[in-house]
């Protein structure tokens, strides 16, 4: 996985660049683990339950999505974004919840809550650095490094799985991902060694990949204003211009085999913007590679110095998004 992000002040002809490919936050626990009467536990109440039941019973609780995105997965993911404090998007495969990924503020993540102290979470949970599942006759065994359990730790959650993802700049937990045990093992987010089979991958057409980017690209929006709302400041709007400069930049990067703001043919973000007729003051760019798909981009994004900066930027109006498979790209722009 990569992150990179960048700033360019259209008044200032000398771009700053930050370059930063992974997050650095190593989060030590030592001592933390002691009380470990939550783990595995089920909770009476809260998303969690959802999972591995019927999609019928999240119609009849939150009513029916705002839309439906499909993801290279083979699930669905219904989008709730009627309000930044209830954010959440639910996976649907077959009529099943197979995963949940929970933002907004309101959320019932239990026995986690969203905008706990990390500490909290520490002494609640032994987090461990091996995780072992088995699925099918198959043995899997995730092994977690200490950024991982800094930043996205994985415990378990009565029957399923909840990857916490923690906002290393308050201390917080910024939000959940729950998921069932065939999903969990078919994006394989940390380092996996199993004895068996793995899960075969989706067979994605062309149109199939336009479908699934067209909804990383929404859900990367989405999830940004949420997250602005969060720290009081104002949404950014879509700006379809800088959204196909961002499209086509992620695009050449997956052609072309490369990570960087600037492309060999058509050169930095202000040369870019500037083919696509794409006026403005200031502009920023995130961009990210090899992520399981956008909230992990995302998240990968909140927890780094310079990318946390673009999204949280008040003077940024606009905002453009281009993903190609697992290529993505945010353009930030001030007009």
């Amino acid at each position: 996985m990569f992150i990179g992000s960048l700033y360019f002040d259209n008044n200032d002809k000398d771009p700053a660049l930050n370059d930063e490919r992974s997050a650095n936050q190593v989060q030590n626990t030592t001592g933390l683990n002691k009380n470990m009467n939550e783990v595995g536990r089920k909770p009476s109440s809260g998303l969690a339950l959802y999972v591995g039941g019927s999609s019928a019973a999240i119609i009849d609780t939150f009513g029916q999505p705002a839309r439906k995105d499909p993801s290279s997965y083979g699930y669905d993911w219904w989008i709730y974004n009627a309000s930044p404090e209830g954010y959440m998007q639910v996976g649907v495969k077959n009529n099943k919840v197979v995963t949940i990924y929970a933002l907004g503020k309101r959320a019932n993540v239990s026995p986690i809550t969203i905008g706990q102290k990390v500490d909290e979470l520490f002494r609640s949970f032994n987090l461990e650095t091996t995780i072992d599942l088995e699925w099918e006759g198959n043995s899997y065994r995730f092994e977690l490094s200490e950024e991982d359990l800094g930043m996205r730790p994985l415990v378990k959650v009565g029957d399923v799985y909840a990857q916490v993802y923690i906002d290393k700049f308050t201390g917080k937990i910024s939000s959940v991902r729950f998921l069932d045990v065939e999903t969990l093992v078919k994006q394989r987010p940390y380092e996996l060694i199993y004895r068996g089979n793995l899960p075969k991958d989706e067979e994605l057409s062309e149109e199939d990949w336009k479908k699934i980017q067209a909804g990383d690209e929404q859900q990367i929006f989405d999830i940004t204003n949420v997250i602005r709302e969060r720290f009081g400041l104002h949404p950014v709007k879509w700006d379809e211009a800088t959204s196909k400069v961002a499209y086509l930049h992620s695009l050449d990067m997956y052609k072309e085999d490369y990570f960087s703001h600037d492309s060999p043919v058509y050169g930095d973000l202000a040369k870019r913007l500037q083919t696509g007729n794409v006026k403005y003051r200031l502009a920023g760019e995130n961009i990210a590679a090899k992520y399981v798909d956008g909230v992990a981009a995302f998240e990968g994004w909140l927890n780094s110095k310079g990318h946390r900066e673009a999204l949280l930027n008040k003077e940024f109006t606009y905002l453009g998004v281009g993903v190609h498979q697992k290529y993505y790209t945010q353009n930030f722009i001030e007009k």
